[in-house]
């Protein structure tokens, strides 16, 4: 008989306890062995019923969520914890701080702290409570904290005005010298990243330096009001600015952009910024779509794809465009991707030229970015 995955359930509300706990069952591989009713008894029932998975509200009484998740990783550093968070603008920023802490993922309640409907995520939820267990394991969850403490670190180290201020002379070096370039930037990075994407983005652009010679886009499979809270996060932990893109924006060298959920997100001319509703697909902002229109406005040689862990395809034919087109394309490798779909893909289809884990893959960008 197959081991089921046992979940424990972490919720302030009876009806949200009940609901998950429905959803859970429909699933044979999985099976509930408690709920909790905030942060602390959390605490009492890992103890007692050691999961192998938990699902954690996030806003609860007594002991809130991310209390609760640093008491439990700090005991369990190997257990698997799933963030249910509110659609919200507050609700996201909590969400990323849980990420940081450790959290493998999130799935967002869809109409607030109390989900009547919290069915129409259930597949999502299922299905991240798998991945979660999938990719969860002692050492990979240990490293992960590992380099959180590192990269903040060597973040509170970083000198943003003075990082400007020699990004800013090499330009004016560089423009005397006469280095030619579409609109303001050298190169064009373009970053495909889905589930399990907010952790590992967090990873890996910290370390990224400041006078990085490319504009980095941002396409993360994510909610329209998550969005501008996570961008602000990039920002704070990343030694370049990074910002929700806007339209008209033109691109520019040591500056991020993320694509903002609910639109597409291409570029015209010479590096300007549009946001469209079309094409409509199945995600929005589309890591295809994104790419496409950047090897349209760009010489191929001045493109860098990138593709992370995430569920499906999107990016994958992008990938492949970029490669035959003569750019360079990097996928992350299976060993440290939450989700190896994405990537997986791409690599499939012959669209990555580099495959690397996650912990290299900034070493990788800035290669890539560099090379003549």
């Amino acid at each position: 008989m197959t081991k089921k995955i046992k979940v424990l359930i972490v919720d302030d509300s009876a009806l949200m306890r009940k609901v998950l706990k429905e959803i859970i069952n429909t699933d044979s591989t999985l099976e509930v062995v408690g709920t909790a009713r905030d942060g602390y008894d959390a605490l009492e029932k890992v103890r007692e019923l050691k999961p192998d998975i938990v699902t954690m509200d996030i806003n609860m009484p007594v002991m809130d969520g991310l209390t609760s998740l640093q008491y439990i990783l700090h005991e369990e550093p190997e257990l698997p914890v799933l963030m249910v968070s509110s659609l919200t603008a507050e609700g996201a920023l909590t969400t990323f701080e849980a990420l940081e802490l450790g959290a493998v993922d999130y799935v967002t309640k869809p109409s607030g702290t109390v989900s009547n409907n919290l069915y129409v995520v259930g597949k999502e939820i299922l299905q991240k409570i798998k991945l979660a267990y999938k990719s969860a394991n002692k050492k990979s969850l240990k490293e992960r904290r590992i380099r959180v403490e590192q990269r903040h670190s060597l973040v509170k180290e970083v000198q943003r005005p003075v990082m400007k201020a020699v990004s800013a002379e090499i330009s004016s070096a560089e423009a005397q010298l006469g280095v030619k370039k579409v609109g303001k930037v050298n190169k064009v990075v373009v970053i495909g990243i889905s589930t399990g994407g907010p952790g590992t983005l967090m990873e890996v652009l910290p370390m990224l330096p400041a006078d990085l010679k490319a504009a980095i886009i941002i396409v993360q499979h994510m909610p329209p009001t998550f969005t501008n809270s996570f961008a602000k996060r990039l920002d704070a932990a990343c030694a370049f600015p990074i910002k929700e893109a806007e339209a008209g924006e033109v691109l520019e060298n040591g500056k991020g952009y993320l694509a903002p959920g609910g639109y597409q997100l291409v570029v015209r001319g010479e590096g300007m910024i549009r946001l469209t509703t079309t094409p409509s697909t199945l995600f929005m902002p589309s890591v295809d779509v994104t790419m496409e229109s950047v090897l349209k406005t760009f010489n191929p040689k001045q493109i860098v794809g990138v593709l992370m862990t995430g569920m499906g395809d999107d990016g994958a034919e992008g990938m492949v465009k970029i490669r035959q087109a003569g750019g360079m394309t990097i996928a992350e490798d299976e060993s440290t991707a939450v989700v190896f779909g994405m990537p997986r893909e791409a690599i499939e289809r012959g669209g990555a030229e580099l495959v690397v884990p996650s912990y290299r893959m900034a070493e990788a960008i800035v290669e890539a970015v560099n090379k003549r």
